[in-house]
């Protein structure tokens, strides 16, 4: 068995798993609220000399190494994917239902046709009902919809909307609503559905309303933290990953085969 064509295969597998979260990355670069994705990369032999020691065997060593081929062990693979929730950068648009949370641990609340979820994307729009929305459709939630069952925020026909710092609401002046704002306590729990919505185990048990703040820049909008160059990088980094991936797996299926072949061949009984 040739060993080293599956770890080159192995590794390949690892770069074009690499290239998906790179290239979905590039391709929300302009999407506001996006959170880049990332990935960590290792192999089962050293995660297993980090916790063979809790494993329930009785020799830790001998008995563990029967559990590990050691080349084909050695094989990269992504062992964890995470969201990087830092801030992007606040861009300036006018927009009076452009709303960009300045905070990385800040959310909004929409509703979905799947439940309530979490997002970052303040580009909001109003739908045909009056009522503030994203442009998916999903509804902004106010700060009572827990208590009331409200699910819409409706804003009356033609008024000048503003909204300050805490989320309050106002048309023509005249208080209208407040957004709930959310925070949790830990970020690792949250996973994507989509490019901007997000989610978690019981979440709106989870989830922690904030009180009053400066949370809110109205006419602004808090865009994407992929950083084009170094994505950029990473690419290329990851296709010549690939083509070397590439090359060496040549190298064992042609000459290395056509080698053996050739030499065994040639011997004579």
């Amino acid at each position: 068995m040739q060993n080293g064509y599956y770890q080159a295969t192995g590794a390949m597998v690892t770069q074009f798993n690499k290239l998906d979260v790179i290239s979905n990355n590039l391709a929300n670069l302009n999407t506001p609220g996006f959170k880049k994705d990332d990935t960590v990369v290792g192999d089962f032999e050293r995660i297993f000399q980090t916790f063979r020691d809790e494993m329930p065997l009785k020799n830790h060593t001998k008995e563990g190494a029967k559990f590990l081929n050691r080349s084909l062990n050695r094989v990269p693979h992504i062992v964890e994917r995470f969201t990087d929730f830092s801030e992007g950068v606040i861009k300036h648009t006018g927009n009076s239902l452009d709303l960009a949370l300045k905070n990385g641990n800040y959310f909004y609340m929409v509703d979905t046709p799947t439940g309530v979820r979490l997002t970052q994307n303040g580009s909001f729009i109003l739908n045909e009902n009056g009522a503030i929305s994203t442009k998916e459709g999903y509804t902004l939630l106010a700060d009572d919809f827990l208590t009331t069952n409200n699910r819409e925020i409706r804003i009356p026909q033609n008024s000048t909307i503003t909204v300050d710092k805490n989320g309050n609401i106002y048309a023509d002046n005249e208080h209208i609503a407040k957004i709930f704002i959310a925070s949790v306590n830990n970020l690792k729990e949250l996973f994507k559905e989509g490019d901007t919505l997000l989610n978690m185990k019981n979440l709106e048990e989870s989830v922690i309303q904030m009180e009053d703040g400066d949370y809110i820049a109205q006419g602004y909008l808090q865009m994407s933290n992929v950083n084009p160059i170094k994505e950029m990088i990473s690419l290329i980094e990851v296709n010549r990953f690939i083509e070397m991936y590439q090359k060496v797996m040549t190298s064992h299926m042609n000459d290395l085969n056509q080698e053996a072949i050739t030499k065994l061949a040639s011997i004579r009984a």
